[in-house]
């Protein structure tokens, strides 16, 4: 069983930073994709940024350019670096885990970014 333990939420202002991270543990084969996904209230959960071992990335377009990705596959750790943050951001972001085709979910962490 895998499990997912996030850190690095809270509150910040319009234009600020933050950076996320999501430690997994419990694998006993590689994890192939490491990635965020948030959900905002009363909206689906949608996908923020991926990546594979390898090192390939997808990001969401409302996030290009403003959010990056990165991994430390000896640690079995994603980070989300986070800057010029927008209200609309604000949103609890779930790291996820895909062993083989199984996917493993974080509990989440609140983003809020105020105007």
């Amino acid at each position: 069983q895998v499990q997912l333990v996030e850190s690095g939420g809270g509150l910040v202002q319009a234009g600020g930073s933050l950076r996320l991270s999501c430690a997994a543990s419990g694998n006993s084969v590689p994890i192939s994709l490491m990635g965020w996904y948030r959900q905002a209230p009363g909206k689906e959960r949608e996908l923020v940024a991926v990546m594979s071992t390898e090192g390939r990335t997808n990001y969401a377009d409302s996030v290009k350019g403003r959010f990056t990705i990165s991994r430390d596959n000896a640690k079995n750790t994603v980070y989300l670096q986070m800057n010029s943050l927008k209200p609309e951001d604000t949103a609890v972001y779930y790291c996820k885990a895909l062993v083989i085709i199984r996917s493993y979910w974080g509990q989440g962490t609140q983003v809020t970014v105020s105007s």
